[in-house]
């Protein structure tokens, strides 16, 4: 199959479960309710050893902004040597500078120490304000891909623009449409973009196994996981194109 169908894990048993869908590639994540922070050590380590697909952790130290002070950084740069001694495929990482600019000379050091390891340039690029050169300027970093909605909320609004973002890339990076991509919409996203590669969580809420629960704390203790049948549907459309 030509496209290639990346699903967000925030935790083991959605990563087993994405793999046995059909997924290619997860995107280890923890802290889904911050848009995803970097995993810990101990995912990281049995995730590599449970899956036979493609393992990118997320580095991202905190929820937020991504402008990182130079403490942040260093711990990037931890975080990225941890993934390349554990053997990760890859990792997904994106710094601005304050005006909403590429930090280029951040990245191209993350990059240049990651490699060989894949480099995935995240959604801080909808963040940014020159579409045209933040393109040039991750190009330039050395990533082989980024992960974008086309600067909205999610990549059916944003399709117009990932397609022109294709268009600018010209096969010299990847753009992966990411962000409320489903079976609903995924054909559409790739017919008007020419999208090969997608990113969706494929989400759904997983009920707590507790048997007893304190109910003057008012919580219901779901977790984020996965739909395989989405995954599933996901794939078949892909197939089919």
């Amino acid at each position: 199959m030509k496209f290639i169908l990346e699903i967000i894990g925030f935790n083991i048993e959605s990563c087993i479960a994405a793999q046995a869908a059909g997924a290619r590639r997860i995107e280890l994540c923890d802290n889904p309710g911050e848009g995803g922070t970097t995993p810990s050590y101990g995912f990281i380590k049995l995730a590599k050893q449970v899956l036979q697909i493609d393992v990118f952790p997320i580095i991202r130290p905190r929820g937020g902004d991504f402008l990182y002070n130079d403490k942040e950084f260093e711990i990037m740069k931890s975080d990225i040597q941890v993934c390349k001694n554990l053997g990760c495929d890859g990792v997904v990482f994106g710094l601005l500078k304050e005006d909403a600019t590429i930090d280029k000379m951040r990245c191209k050091t993350l990059v240049q120490l990651a490699y060989p390891m894949s480099t995935t340039f995240h959604r801080a690029f909808d963040r940014i304000t020159n579409s045209e050169k933040a393109l040039e300027d991750i190009i330039d970093c050395g990533f082989e891909r980024i992960l974008t909605s086309g600067f909205y909320p999610t990549a059916m609004e944003g399709k117009e623009n990932l397609q022109k973002l294709i268009a600018q890339a010209a096969e010299r990076i990847i753009i992966m449409p990411g962000s409320g991509v489903r079976s609903t919409n995924i054909k559409e996203i790739a017919e008007s973009t020419g999208a090969v590669e997608f990113h969706s969580s494929a989400k759904k809420m997983i009920e707590n196994n507790m048997t007893v629960l304190n109910t003057n704390m008012n919580e219901n203790l779901q977790q984020v996981g996965i739909d395989e049948k989405e995954i599933e549907k996901m794939i078949e459309i892909l197939t089919q194109q």
